[in-house]
């Protein structure tokens, strides 16, 4: 075991002598918050290491990658088959935009999945570096805390090497989880989804969130048949209930089988392929299964409860609003604290960590106004409280605004697909509590609306502010007319 401790120097005008540390920060986990943490902290002066497991697309308890999910297996990749996915629609509206295209279009994975995974390890590269230039120390194995201020790292060929650190810092993400069903190692996760050989002609996703809307939406738009199974009556729980509808709306308009309400129960190999039966009785066959039934924090293996660090009954580590953990030495952020499981969220988390302990600016993260997209095929974004939220903490009236249209392209092309806004009004003093829109750009227009929002706009600024025409995003400073006025004790009503 390679150690160094350093004692040297009087301080505060004692003759008491002060530990001195191999480093002033020790992050484990080289994610998002993880690498922003590090190098902001850096940059503030501090001695920084950091550790990450070995990179691959598909993680595993004893693979990951600098980057972490976002960038490796996760938002990134995501996208980019998101973008891969769309030009099918786009190809097909561009017929009667004038473009003579054959009958048949000819779709290539392979070359996507090549081109993802190029992606993916640019990015992982440019981490590194980002991390080198800030003058971090990287490690690559396995990180666990062994002391309030000790960390030991096992690296690739087993070697244990442990370091002292003045300051821990847990950020390690989560990881996807699989519902206990029987037959549940024949379903596959986000990560494997990412990096399939073949695309599925056939897939069931499992799951009402993000990821199954996500990639039910690049399946489908890439020409598999695909069945969306989730427990709840609407997917995306936790967003406005009318936009849930228009995301379900558009999914089964995209052609996507949607089954409410209902819950896988067995998976079966068969000759054909997976057989898949439900709580309904339902059985059918696909190629692949997906579970998007949520992530779990990825603390197991940190050793966390043994030096002191609670968790809570998820595995999240248990954090103060300046994400300090029940040991004061250690601090955690990012999905790991399941909190507001964001990337940009993470990096916000890392950005107050680096200023409250290096940078002598005492920060705690906000999260209000978080502004985030469901990159469904039209995605989803929104920003502030949805109406049920609003309606919940309002002590007076709230006022809905809402627009429903077709966009401009679909004039032409045909697509009979409605773009929705709606915006959500403290009666009182105006103030915009929220916006949402589902329809193409949501989430570069939704990032502009978060600014507003942030600086506490009221509905009139909104309305005295000139639109950009011909644009869907005008709608946001054109809405007029009441939809609705609800009462704190009413419901909220949709027409959808």
């Amino acid at each position: 075991m390679a150690r160094k401790m350093l004692v040297d120097e009087e301080m505060n005008q004692t003759n008491q002598e002060e530990a001195y540390y191999d480093f002033d920060l020790f992050v484990i986990g080289a994610g998002s918050g993880g690498v922003r943490a590090a190098r902001f902290s850096a940059n503030y002066g501090a001695k920084v290491g950091i550790c990450e497991l070995p990179f691959h697309p598909i993680s595993s308890e004893v693979i990951g990658g600098v980057g972490g999910t976002c960038v490796i297996r996760g938002c990134v990749p995501k996208k980019i088959l998101v973008y891969g996915a769309a030009f099918g629609s786009e190809l097909e509206d561009a017929r009667n935009y004038g473009w003579e295209l054959n009958e048949k279009l000819d779709f290539n994975w392979k070359k996507l999945l090549h081109k993802k995974t190029d992606e993916i390890i640019r990015l992982n590269g440019i981490y590194k570096r980002l991390l080198s230039n800030a003058g971090v120390k990287l490690f690559e194995g396995e990180g666990k805390i062994v002391g309030p201020n000790e960390v030991e790292v096992t690296q690739l060929d087993g070697t244990k090497l442990s370091y002292s650190a003045k300051h821990i810092l847990i950020a390690t993400g989560s990881r996807a989880h699989r519902p206990p069903i029987p037959g549940q190692g024949l379903g596959i996760t986000s990560d494997e989804a990412l990096s399939l050989e073949d695309l599925p002609k056939h897939a069931v996703v499992f799951g009402g969130g993000y990821i199954a809307v996500e990639f039910a939406s690049i399946w489908r738009g890439l020409g598999a048949n695909v069945d969306l199974f989730f427990r709840k009556e609407l997917p995306l729980r936790g967003f406005d209930d009318e936009m849930r509808a228009v995301v379900a709306r558009n999914l089964e308009g995209r052609g996507i089988n949607l089954h409410p309400q209902t819950n896988l129960t067995e998976l079966i190999k068969t000759d054909n392929g997976i057989k898949v039966t439900t709580d309904h009785g339902e059985e059918l066959i696909a190629d692949v299964v997906l579970f998007a039934t949520g992530r779990l924090p990825n603390s197991k293996r940190l050793n966390l409860e043994a030096v002191g660090v609670e968790l809570d009954n998820t595995g999240a580590v248990k954090v103060d609003e300046y994400s300090r953990t029940s040991i004061p030495s250690i601090w955690a952020v990012g999905d790991v604290t399941n909190r507001m499981n964001l990337t940009p969220v993470a990096l916000m988390e890392g950005t107050c960590f680096a200023k409250t302990v290096f940078g002598k600016e005492p920060s705690k993260p906000d999260y209000s106004h978080v502004p985030c997209a469901v990159f469904s095929i039209p995605p989803l974004s929104v920003v502030g409280l949805s109406e049920e939220q609003a309606i919940e903490q309002a002590n007076g009236d709230v006022l809905v605004f809402t627009s429903t249209f077709n966009p401009m392209k679909n004039t032409v092309s045909g697509r009979q697909e409605k773009t929705v806004m709606k915006l959500v009004v403290d009666a009182e003093t105006d103030k915009v509590l929220g916006a949402s829109m589902c329809g193409p750009d949501a989430p570069e227009i939704m990032q502009g609306i978060a600014v507003a929002l942030k600086c506490g706009a009221t509905k009139a600024q909104f309305d005295s502010t000139v639109g950009i025409h011909p644009s869907a995003a005008e709608e946001f400073v054109t809405m007029r007319s009441v939809s609705r006025r609800i009462t704190c004790s009413g419901k909220p009503k949709t027409n959808l």
